[in-house]
């Protein structure tokens, strides 16, 4: 199952962002596992507050990257993560 432009997306309640400090890099920590991030994925799930849908970050994003379209792009990362369970539709 895909997110929605109006979905607003949040971290499972499991889930939590951190800086790896061997790796040097950020991670996303679950129960038994753990993702690590660049840094735009970092930038995106940083901004997965439960109160922005994904328009929203995809709209931040490209104007702190000065780009443009990146609402295709947030959308499936987002949603690779919803069907892993460690991103929930708030």
């Amino acid at each position: 199952m895909a997110l929605a432009p109006w979905s607003v997306p949040r971290l499972w309640r499991l889930a939590r962002l951190d800086f790896d400090s061997v790796r040097q890099q950020q991670v996303l920590l679950y129960p038994e596992g753990a993702v690590l991030l660049n840094a735009t994925g970092a930038a995106i799930l940083e901004l997965c507050d439960g109160r922005r849908s994904v328009e929203a970050i995809a709209k931040i994003l490209e104007e702190r990257y000065q780009c443009n379209d990146l609402l295709a792009d947030v959308t499936e990362y987002l949603s690779a993560l919803f069907d892993r369970e460690l991103i929930r539709d708030a």
